[in-house]
């Protein structure tokens, strides 16, 4: 089964996401910051992360730098799901390691076609 980690410190966010995800059958685990999603891959593999930006202790782009800059990390595909919708945002994200990157709020049809198009 495909299991997908939604980190977002907003627990209204998360809870959306990861309903989304559900309805489509996809296994998801939810994670509240960058230091708490470090962890959980260090324990398990994730087909998928769908990471916030803007969070307390390790930030979406701090978390990127991290897992991409570890050869012995596990490296899933990274959709940022934000509100920070400036270029350079985005930019920045994709220069630290995002494989795709979308601007809260978001259309439940776009972010299944994404995660779609990211997992295949």
């Amino acid at each position: 089964m495909t299991t997908i980690l939604v980190v977002d410190d907003s627990d209204t966010v998360r809870k959306m996401v990861e309903f989304v995800l559900k309805t489509k059958g996809y296994a998801v685990e939810g994670a509240r910051d960058g230091l708490d999603a470090l962890e959980r891959l260090e324990r398990e593999p994730y087909d998928l992360v769908i990471l916030d930006v803007n969070m307390p202790r390790i930030s979406g782009v701090k978390f990127l730098e991290t897992v991409r800059s570890e050869p012995c990390r596990a490296r899933p595909p990274v959709l940022i799901l934000t509100t920070e919708g400036q270029e350079r945002d985005r930019d920045r994200a994709l220069a630290a390691g995002a494989d795709d990157y979308m601007s809260k709020p978001f259309k439940p049809t776009e972010l299944l076609a994404r995660v779609g198009k990211l997992l295949r």
